[in-house]
């Protein structure tokens, strides 16, 4: 048998279900890759090893194998709430503070079988100061944020599954970045409860897996929705329209040659590929998204900038300074541009199943220090819409490169169905 650590999610759960492996199992397959490449990639911040084989034991004794994540272990971005390990936030200010609950998504992951196998590194308060993760690709280079820790976990076979939250890019590049699956949601779909919100009009969780069928299991399971299967041959081929968006110029020469040959594949394997640019009213989004992101997060960290700016990153006092400058109507002009991006949007895209768009402007960011430009993510989540991120090869430094798929809202079973069939088209 392969080693467990290597499965998908859909695979181990199998497994468990047919009583071919066992929780306590693979969580030991998880512990021991763990054991070998935590000390070079760091994508926990919390790990108690004993405590996740206990958990792991437990699930076995509970019988969890009718569950849809029979088992499986799940890392949880911390800025989301454990009841039973700490949730710090990427932040000195909540050093060791342990929450008395669970947020919402952990306790239904739990719920469906899930084992909490820690708590993954963020950016501070999912924000820009990095935390010390590597990209298990390459540890000279970032494995983007602010879902540092999520991605490199999944990466590097920690484990199979795990949250990340996203603001303007943070599930979806650091995928990318890493060379894995990455799907944020349409807005709201996986509800916020126990986590530390910055922008109240942005803040989104979702996941990482090693396939866009993991994380379809994983998000149906959490919420109770119907994802279909992504790995199902769809009656027909997409209709895709291939756009670069309003930040076309930061794209990198591999991104660009990367979006035509995925759209040539595409056309190949069937696909109609058309140019479509985001009309003005649905682009003016994005030159809102900082004034949005920023003062909604000043909001949010009130309590620490007034009893705890020492403790705050000077990278994100300087933000925080300038949001709490803007005028409050700054604020209601950004999200008023907002409702009307995302009102304009489905007309934009009429005749179109999805969008065909880069991940990232191109690979991963040498360095630890920044973890990269969301330019490519930001007004797609200004717009609340479901983004699926696949790999699509590598770039000259021989680091992974991705795809990303954008749907209408509400329409994630599509979504992910049509990310799948780009993933096969572009492989083949």
């Amino acid at each position: 048998m392969s080693d467990p650590a290597d499965l998908s999610a859909a695979e181990a759960a199998r497994r468990i279900r047919a009583g071919r492996l066992s929780a306590a199992a693979l969580m030991e397959a998880c512990l021991d890759r763990i054991a070998r490449r935590e000390p070079e990639i760091r994508a926990f911040a919390w790990l108690d090893p004993a405590a996740a084989r206990r958990a792991a034991e437990r699930a076995d004794r509970a019988g969890l194998a009718d569950r849809p994540l029979a088992g499986l272990p799940f890392g949880v971005k911390d800025v989301i709430d454990t009841a039973d390990l700490p949730s710090q936030y990427g932040s000195p200010i909540w050093a060791g503070h342990r929450p008395r609950a669970d947020a919402a998504a952990v306790a239904l992951a739990r719920g469906a079988g899930a084992v909490i196998i820690g708590k993954t590194v963020t950016t501070e308060f999912a924000t820009r100061h990095p935390g010390p993760t590597a990209n298990p690709r390459n540890p000279r280079h970032t494995p983007g944020g602010s879902s540092s820790g999520s991605a490199a976990g999944v990466a590097a076979g920690f484990f199979p599954l795990a949250f990340g939250t996203q603001t303007a890019g943070s599930i979806i590049r650091p995928a990318a970045f890493c060379g894995v699956v990455g799907y944020k949601p349409s807005f709201g779909l996986i509800h916020r409860a126990g986590m530390k919100v910055m922008s109240e009009s942005l803040d989104t969780i979702g996941v990482m897996a090693r396939s866009v069928a993991d994380c379809a299991l994983a998000v149906a399971a959490i919420t109770g929705r119907d994802l279909g299967d992504p790995e199902a041959k769809p009656a027909r081929p997409p209709r895709l329209a291939l756009c670069l968006g309003p930040t076309a110029g930061l794209a990198a020469p591999e991104t660009r040659a990367l979006l035509e040959r995925a759209a040539e594949a595409c056309r190949r394997a069937g696909a109609a590929v058309e140019p479509r640019e985001m009309p003005p009213v649905v682009a003016r989004a994005l030159e809102w998204h900082g004034h949005v992101m920023n003062m909604e997060t000043a909001q949010a960290l009130a309590w620490e900038l007034a009893e705890a700016r020492a403790q705050i990153s000077a990278v994100l006092r300087e933000r925080m300074d300038w949001a709490r400058a803007q005028p409050p109507s700054a604020l209601d002009e950004g999200r008023a541009a907002f409702a009307a991006a995302r009102t304009a949007f489905p007309g934009a895209i009429e005749g179109f199943d999805a969008v065909l768009t880069p991940s990232a402007p191109g690979e991963a960011p040498e360095g630890l220090g920044w973890t990269g430009d969301p330019a490519f993510n930001a007004l797609w989540t200004a717009l609340g819409v479901p983004c699926v991120t696949v790999p699509a090869g590598t770039g000259p430094r021989g680091l992974p490169l991705g795809v990303q798929i954008v749907g209408p809202a509400g329409e994630d079973a599509r979504t992910l169905a049509w990310a799948e069939w780009v993933r096969q088209a572009v492989a083949g």
